[in-house]
């Protein structure tokens, strides 16, 4: 299963892009139960959508687009909190932590 996370904007409007691939059954089967516990069905797909969903609320935040096999996610900042918290925090640790 491949894991990334795409952040995008802010007031550099910078790019940064995290990802993790989890290969192994072990790696899997840590990794599977963070991936589930999100409520992918909850939230925009697409980063305009998301971006349009917090046009206006709060200027040079940051967007981000999740990807976890087929899932899609595309969440503003102020709402990556818990589930989605764990999972963008440990997919850019472990990507650090690889380099």
């Amino acid at each position: 299963m491949k894991i990334s996370v795409e952040r995008t904007g802010g007031i550099a409007a910078l790019t940064r892009v995290w990802t993790v691939t989890a290969e192994t059954e072990r790696a899997k089967s840590e990794w599977q139960p963070i991936v589930e516990a999100c409520p992918w069905d909850a939230v925009p797909k697409t980063v305009r959508a998301a971006a349009a969903e917090a046009e206006g609320s709060q200027p040079d935040r940051f967007i981000y687009s999740i990807r976890a096999g087929q899932r899609r996610a595309a969440l503003p900042e102020q709402r990556v909190t818990g589930p989605w918290r764990v999972l963008v925090d440990s997919t850019r640790a472990a990507a650090e932590d690889s380099r």
